[in-house]
């Protein structure tokens, strides 16, 4: 085992997604004071490239925020990887600004940071990091790492040393219990949203098909594929556990639960209140764009013209309680319906499992650590309102984390905008010099008493009581 530098990184990140790529981004180029050494970072990535979703990058599905929410320009808008630079350096900015799009595309996304991920210094691809030890002699962690080759095996150990660390592992889609065995062997499809594309193909030839989940990812899959069906012969079902097809919060107050003004609040609240709170937020995350679901009513209502239905059944409510295969071409799925407390059956061809993401557990990389984290009641890693992992004392070094502290910070953890504000705050307490300056407030609403009076002007000579009594 060779050590990649002999000189330890001041932060090396583990993961290459759209959050470790956004603290590149604006570490790139740090500091801004004369003088100083820029921090020496490592990005390390066991895929072979930058994709995004590439199995849901279906055609002219969009983001669900504005274009603003790219990697940088929320705290540093004259950044040269911004969205709008890279539309400048593809001479395409003219024809953006005379398309007056302010949701761009999925696939636009997706290019624009494998142009800032294929741009950057410091981004190693095809290494894979197996763990990670704090060395107290030395006062460093020590990163073990397998490189991938583009044949996907190993061909080289490694070992790296760095001040401070930063994960940025992202989240890994996550299948129902009733429905893993099935997905695991290939005779019929059931395959998750994420690889949709990889197998459309195979799932369009199937007699019949059925969508499992009620969010954004499940409609644009269910749209797709009833765009593509014949009219009169969909044999399509879109089942979902919510209570209905509901549209995502898009208000703009609504909107504010996404502000860092928000995060502080609900990183505030006790633990037993913030695990209460965010299952019922599933609206500002798991429901479906308008947008997308008027763009369902009218295919639908289209092929009503001729006096029939469509054969589509969409039934909310529903969760597949056992599943099972038929002979060789076609799976059976017990539901039930919740509000009925009624229970069915539904044979289908082919299963695209809509079912969201669940945040990669980091209990085997962090083994080595696992002594010096200190966990709250439920044994999560505690994480402070710096997205710093709380350690013992002994170690010296930090641990941040990113879009791995829904738990800690809210539904805001994984949202596109929110991706710079928290680099930069990484950024400010890994520098000590606030190289980004942040704004003190950032919405209109105050989510709590203190708040309230923390947004309150203060006129000249009056001093205002910490809790104000109506």
């Amino acid at each position: 085992m060779t050590d990649l530098l002999d000189t330890p990184y001041d932060l090396l990140g583990i993961g290459i997604g759209p959050a470790n790529l956004s603290l590149a981004a604006l570490a790139h180029g740090l500091p801004r004071t004369p003088g100083a050494e820029a921090p020496t970072t490592a990005f390390f990535e066991q895929r072979p490239e930058f994709r995004w979703h590439p199995g849901l990058l279906i055609e002219g599905s969009t983001l669900q925020v504005p274009f603003l929410a790219d990697l940088v320009t929320l705290v540093d808008p004259a950044s040269p990887w911004s969205f709008l630079n890279w539309l400048r350096h593809r001479e395409r900015l003219f024809p953006f600004y005379f398309s007056e799009r302010f949701h761009i595309q999925r696939a636009e996304y997706d290019a624009y940071c494998r142009w800032v991920a294929g741009e950057l210094p410091g981004l190693h691809f095809g290494h894979q990091v197996d763990a990670v030890r704090w060395n107290p002699e030395r006062g460093l962690f020590e990163v073990d790492f397998t490189q991938i080759g583009a044949d996907g095996e190993a061909e080289a150990l490694g070992r790296a040393h760095t001040r401070d660390l930063v994960l940025g592992i992202g989240t890994a889609p996550y299948m129902p219990d009733p429905l893993r065995p099935l997905a695991e062997a290939p005779a019929v499809p059931v395959v998750h949203s994420s690889e949709y594309l990889d197998h459309r193909d195979r799932i369009l030839a199937a007699d019949h098909v059925t969508v499992i989940g009620s969010g954004q990812s499940g409609a644009e899959v269910f749209l797709d594929l009833l765009r593509s069906r014949p009219a009169g012969r969909e044999r399509l079902a879109w089942l979902g556990r919510t209570p209905s097809f509901a549209p995502m919060e898009y208000s703009k107050l609504g909107l504010e639960q996404f502000t860092p003004d928000y995060t502080r609040y609900f990183h505030a609240l006790a633990e037993p209140v913030r695990d209460r709170l965010v299952p019922s937020q599933w609206q500002l995350h798991k429901g479906i764009d308008a947008g997308t679901i008027a763009a369902i009513h009218e295919e639908l209502y289209r092929r009503t013209l001729d006096g029939g239905w469509p054969d589509a059944t969409l039934t909310p409510g529903v969760s597949v309680r056992t599943a099972g295969r038929i002979a060789t071409t076609q799976l059976e799925l017990h539901l039930e319906h919740e509000q009925q407390g009624a229970r069915s059956r539904l044979t289908t061809g082919a299963v695209v499992l809509a079912t969201g993401y669940r945040e990669r557990p980091a209990s085997r990389l962090l083994a080595g650590l696992d002594p010096y984290v200190r966990k709250d009641s439920s044994g999560r890693p505690r994480i402070d309102a710096r997205y710093r992992m709380l350690l013992d004392p002994t170690v010296t070094g930090r641990v941040y984390v990113q879009n791995g502290e829904r738990h800690s910070h809210g539904v805001g953890a994984p949202d596109l905008g929110l991706l710079a504000w928290r680099s930069a705050t990484i950024l400010n307490d890994l520098d000590g010099a606030e190289p980004y300056p942040l704004p003190r407030r950032t919405a209109f609403t105050s989510f709590g008493l203190a708040e309230r009076e923390h947004h309150r002007p203060l006129p000249t000579g009056e001093l205002l009581p910490l809790v104000e009594h109506p």
